[in-house]
């Protein structure tokens, strides 16, 4: 009896910038972009309900080993408030809890957004995905516990009024930090006005120093599948492993010094220019990347290779 092999995996590795749709998970995406491009690794950085659409980066390969400094980066939405209803998810998909016929006006709204800017306190939605004696919060409040969580404080450095279609709902957009809710930030508003409000739209269209210009639908990607099962020219649906490290300082070493790095050990740093101490620095040999290093005391020490 013959056995079936199993199909080999696509050494690939960088960035997609994915379109993520409504209804779909962010473990649903990183699913089926690894199933298409057919690659050994993927994860993604940062989580996108299944009820908002946008901008999910999801990193291949390698490139997975720079997912915390794409979770790290700040976060642009644009968000509808749907005013009149609170709900225990903060979204459309939850139980009305409480309602109010009070309406704010436009002036009202704009002279509230100043409180909602800075850092501020915020109490994370029952159903997310935080924590609590080692469940996730959103399994509690499923199974009818009742969920409270700490408030914690959160950034947002921007917040403007885009459009008031009409007197149930305002669309925002919002440029914030690491750990902010936008549908905490819609319940806060609304019970800040006394009008309560619920997230009726959500969408992302900008983490780190990825944009929706970068952004690629998955009708497009499974075109490119279809033109190209082998996967080849896929890559040019890919961005670079680097593209997230823009934010940490460069540092180009010779041939030599990069085998060095390789096989784990530490480089000195010669020059008058040699940095003295960063915590990280993208690690570069002939234009390519080698990884990420720290530098302490003018010696460059290996702390995340890339296996190209």
């Amino acid at each position: 009896m013959t056995r079936l092999s199993k199909k080999v995996k696509n050494r690939v590795h960088g960035w997609v910038v994915f379109d993520k749709p409504y209804g779909m998970t962010s473990t649903q995406a990183v699913g089926k972009i690894r199933w298409l491009f057919n690659a050994e690794k993927a994860g993604h950085g940062g989580t996108l309900d299944p009820l908002a659409s946008g901008l999910l980066p999801i990193a291949l390969g390698e490139a997975t080993k720079t997912v915390s400094h794409a979770m790290d980066g700040r976060k642009v939405y644009r968000f509808t408030a749907a005013w009149g209803e609170e709900r225990n998810t903060d979204d459309v998909e939850g139980e009305v809890t409480a309602r109010s016929d009070t309406r704010p006006s436009v002036q009202n709204i704009e002279s509230l957004l100043s409180r909602f800017t800075g850092e501020i306190q915020q109490t994370p939605p029952a159903f997310s995905a935080i924590k609590v004696d080692g469940e996730r919060a959103y399994d509690l409040a499923r199974a009818g516990e009742a969920v409270e969580l700490a408030a914690r404080p959160v950034v947002i450095e921007e917040l403007r009024l885009v459009d008031v279609p009409d007197a149930d709902h305002a669309t925002f957009e919002v440029v914030c930090g690491k750990g902010t809710y936008i549908r905490s930030l819609a319940r806060d508003m609304g019970r800040a006005l006394g009008c309560l409000a619920h997230v009726s739209m959500l969408r992302r269209v900008a983490v780190g120093p990825f944009t929706e210009d970068h952004m690629i639908s998955l009708e497009k990607l499974e075109e490119l599948s279809h033109k190209a099962p082998g996967g080849n020219a896929m890559e040019g649906a890919l961005m670079p492993i680097e593209t997230v490290l823009d934010g940490i300082p460069a540092l180009a070493i010779d041939g030599t010094s990069a085998q060095r790095l390789r096989q784990g050990q530490s480089v000195l740093l010669r020059g008058a220019n040699a940095p003295i101490a960063h915590e990280a620095v993208l690690v570069t040999s002939g234009g390519s990347p080698v990884g990420i290093g720290t530098v302490e005391q003018g010696s460059l020490k290996p702390k995340r290779l890339f296996i190209l």
